[in-house]
């Protein structure tokens, strides 16, 4: 499947992203929660410290020397000790919980937005399992590889200084031992850390082709059942999910490595310790045996980063290559070449010697010129694969590749900012998607706007009945499951009344209907005022052909006749025939 390799291929580019903008949207507006989390860090090593050196103090009377503590100043200092701990844990639980909420629904608003700035035809050539896969499944790692770990980082990483701190306090000697022990498991994670990385990234691809899989086997299952092709997408839907399946074991494999290792080595420090602290206690180095074992109960806060911050340190590398992996992607094909704005077409769209190809050594238009009268309406027909659509494609400013121009007014296309150009303008494709919403957000897409606009549209798109019958309220369901091929099309068409747009594109917006629905969409469209309407249709009907001011034939991507449906017949030329064949 084509879109695998594109997967492959964006994942492979040494031009990376710049991918601050995205882990900005983790801090922004979230400053005071990072400095409670700054006061629990604190806060918690402060207790635990004090919780070891209470142990120390404690065995120490026990066993007869002169502390300078009496029982009763030690328990005062354990309930002081709970108390700090107790303060710690409340700033965590306000603190961290909320922290990520915001960091993470921020982050995916602005990837979002990021992905709404791209164009339509970049976007129709990208795989939406990627975008899917990484506002889902990849968001989750990043919540809990990245977010989560952060504190993990804070909180090991102060506790570990200050317990070194302490520990030099305690045994110079002690702990240049222990020191010297620790070097093992931190060189063990830093190798495997790399690792990780990579197990996390190839989760990552697999699973956007995955979901890519998934989304085309849902969307195409009324063409895999009339093919009767089941089994064969069963295969490729089973070989996906091994993918994803074995990736992710791979990664639980390097991630026990990971535990094992750590382990090990963290066992290793803790019984070389152990085993220094009682020599030196023995050979009366100035070690008491509180000393020994308050050095066990801070080499705990010492092993633990050691064996969890490489941990959290490879989970955010391992999260930081998905938002990087993110970012390539939506860093392609978002610049608006267009800098003028153009708020309103007063006199035409005017195609001069226009030539273009999706291949260079494949044209499919070949230097058309026509003009498109502002408020009038043109029909633009022609046998298959004659460039309609690809015209109309032009003009809505999917393709920059083109050689020619085209003029709205006196402005080319390429100049027109992308959202000044759709603000002029409405698209109404063959397959409307409706979403899964009421009939009025549908119409009004989730935007505000009067009662008396919406029922205007709803008007003069021909949808009353529908409202009538079924309320402004009715569900669509998913793509509009709920709803026949023409109440979808007055749907669009009402759209385009409601914003109030200048200029109406139709591209086969009645193929797939029966021939009255099609005569009564195509009624409404050619009822609109003050619109300019260009539409690409199959259906040469003379009682629908004869409305239109003027007619665009095309063949093998040329403009070969224009006029009225009476002045092309008359001419019995190209249009003539094409028009006589399908009667």
């Amino acid at each position: 499947m084509q879109y695998l390799g594109k997967v492959k291929d964006r994942s492979m580019r040494k031009n990376n992203a710049d991918i601050r903008p995205y882990t900005r949207q983790f801090y922004k507006g979230n400053g005071w929660r990072i400095a409670i989390a700054a006061v629990q860090t604190v806060l918690n090593a402060a207790g635990n410290l004090m919780l070891a050196w209470l142990i120390q103090q404690t065995i120490d009377l026990m066993s007869g020397a002169d502390t300078g503590f009496t029982l009763g100043q030690l328990a005062a200092a354990s309930a002081f000790t709970m108390a700090v701990i107790t303060v710690a844990y409340g700033c965590d639980y306000w603190s961290k919980p909320r922290f990520i909420s915001r960091a993470i629904a921020q982050y995916k608003s602005f990837v979002f937005e990021r992905l709404t700035q791209k164009g339509i035809a970049a976007f129709s050539g990208e795989s939406t399992g990627l975008y899917i896969s990484a506002l889902s499944n990849d968001a989750s790692t990043i919540e809990t590889d990245y977010l989560n770990n952060l504190f993990g980082i804070i909180n090991s990483g102060f506790l570990f200084v200050t317990a070194l701190a302490m520990m030099f306090w305690y045994s110079p000697v002690l702990t240049l031992v222990s020191i010297g022990i620790s070097f093992l498991p931190i060189f063990v994670s830093l190798l495997t850390g790399g690792k990780a990385v990579k197990a996390e990234k190839r989760i990552s691809d697999v699973n956007s082709q995955y979901m890519s899989s998934l989304q085309d086997s849902l969307m195409g299952f009324s063409v895999i059942k009339s093919f009767r092709a089941e089994k064969q997408m069963l295969r490729i839907f089973r070989e996906k999910v091994q993918e994803v399946s074995d990736a992710k074991e791979q990664r639980r494999k390097i991630g026990i490595l990971i535990e094992l290792l750590s382990a090990l080595s963290g066992i290793l420090v803790q019984l070389g310790v152990f085993l220094v602290g009682a020599y030196l206690a023995i050979s009366g180095k100035g070690v008491t045996a509180g000393t020994v074992l308050v050095f066990v109960q801070l080499l705990n806060y010492i092993l633990q980063p050691i064996a969890t911050i490489p941990g959290y340190l490879a989970g955010c590398r391992s999260a930081r290559s998905l938002i990087q992996k993110l970012a390539n992607a939506l860093n392609e094909n978002v610049q608006d070449t267009g800098k003028k704005e153009k708020s309103k077409l007063l006199n035409s769209i005017t195609v001069r010697n226009l030539s273009f190809g999706y291949e260079s050594e494949k044209p499919i238009l070949k230097n058309i010129s026509c003009n498109f009268d502002a408020g009038k309406s043109y029909a633009v027909v022609g046998a298959s694969g004659s460039g309609k659509s690809t015209l109309l494609h032009m003009l809505t400013s999917s393709y920059h590749g083109y050689s020619g121009t085209i003029n709205y007014d006196d402005v080319e296309l390429k100049d027109i900012r992308s959202d000044a150009l759709y603000d002029m303008l409405s698209v109404i494709q063959q397959n409307v998607f409706i979403f899964n919403a009421s009939i009025r957000d549908n119409i009004t897409m989730f935007s505000e706007f009067s009662d008396e606009e919406v029922g205007r549209a709803i008007r003069l798109s021909g949808l009353s009945k529908l409202i009538d019958e079924k309320g402004e309220s009715y569900l669509c369901g998913e793509n509009g499951v709920n709803l026949s091929g023409g109440e979808k099309q007055r749907i669009s068409i009402a759209r385009s009344l409601l914003r109030k747009s200048q200029i109406l594109l139709a591209d086969e917006a009645t193929a797939a209907l029966d021939a009255e629905t099609s005569f009564q969409v195509n009624d409404a469209i050619l009822n609109l005022r003050d619109m300019t309407r260009i539409v690409v249709t199959h259906a040469l009907d003379a009682a629908v052909l004869s409305r239109y001011d003027c007619i665009i034939a095309m063949k093998s991507g040329e403009i070969v006749e224009s006029g009225t449906f009476e002045e092309l017949m008359n001419r019995k030329g190209y249009f003539y025939s094409l028009y006589t064949v399908t009667q």
